[in-house]
């Protein structure tokens, strides 16, 4: 029996990866999961890159807005939504689209990554929750020393040390449900770096600093924001003193956002199952030709 087909759309921040999944959901009657790890969370809008409902163009999205800031969110829940909104979707007949920069989050749909199923304990979850971001990570330190993670995303080190704790492999096996295609979007590291220059200058205009502060103004704890990395943490660093000056905050965001891009490229790319797009050639009518093949394939 052929498996589901599922579409991908994976690539770096400020790639543009979600518009050409949202040309391409339009295309082939898709509806898009988003797959990145922060815009999960309510009123992480512009600091995440969260797609606008006019940015949609109608395109149902799904796994955004799903949780309330500062709530554990881990992989095997994106996995276990994932699939249920696959499912809806296919229900329908269109097409499921995973569209994010999250690549774990990706794979352990796309691969079928065997979690555990067992209830979380949730007095050890308790004292991580005590535990600031630094702490965890050198916890989970200690225990994996060779531990490939971000050690400012707080919400991954701490899945991984429950992970340890409940006795998981720290590589989980896989058992793939989907037929997949994946298609990368990539751009030369000088065109990327002008990109995300170009992003954090408009999302300023837009109010990405008035968006820190609002969340820091409601109550949201600033070890989350701290924890999440990138924009909020820089911003929520300036906001709080300890970065004073505005410029000075600006060249460390830009520059840690293109850190973490290559780090990004650095995970895809050691896929050899994506399907690399020419963005400097018209890489919408590349992806639908690899689509339209995909479709066509039997499993």
């Amino acid at each position: 029996m052929s498996k589901p087909k599922v579409v991908a759309v994976v690539g770096t921040n400020a790639s543009g990866k979600s518009a050409l999944g949202i040309r391409l959901a339009k295309q082939f009657e898709g509806e898009i999961i988003s797959a990145d790890s922060r815009q999960v969370f309510r009123g992480l809008d512009l600091g995440s890159g969260k797609v606008t409902t006019e940015e949609m163009q109608g395109v149902p999205h799904y796994l955004i807005d799903v949780r309330e800031p500062g709530e554990f969110f881990s992989m095997a829940d994106f996995q276990k939504m994932s699939y249920e909104k696959i499912e809806e979707i296919r229900a329908r007949k269109h097409l499921p689209m995973i569209v994010g920069g999250t690549g774990l989050y990706v794979d352990s749909v796309l691969d079928g990554y065997q979690l555990s199923d067992q209830e979380p304990d949730l007095a050890y979850r308790a004292e991580l929750e005590k535990l600031t971001t630094p702490a965890l990570y050198a916890k989970l330190v200690t225990l994996v020393p060779d531990v490939n993670v971000e050690k400012n995303n707080r919400n991954r080190v701490m899945r991984m040390l429950e992970r340890i704790h409940d006795g998981d492999n720290a590589v989980p096996s896989k058992q793939a449900r989907y037929d997949s295609l994946r298609l990368g979007v990539s751009w030369e590291r000088d065109v990327l770096a002008k990109r995300i220059d170009e992003r954090i200058r408009i999302r300023l205009e837009q109010g990405m600093i008035e968006e820190v502060q609002e969340l820091l103004d409601s109550g949201v704890s600033r070890d989350f924001l701290l924890g999440l990395g990138l924009e909020y943490r820089y911003i929520t660093q300036y906001l709080i003193g300890e970065i004073p000056d505005r410029d000075d905050m600006l060249a460390q965001l830009a520059h840690a956002i293109k850190k973490f891009a290559k780090r990004q490229m650095t995970w895809f790319r050691r896929n050899p199952d994506i399907i690399w797009l020419d963005m400097q050639g018209d890489a919408y009518a590349q992806a639908c030709d690899e689509i339209e093949k995909f479709l066509k394939q039997a499993d």
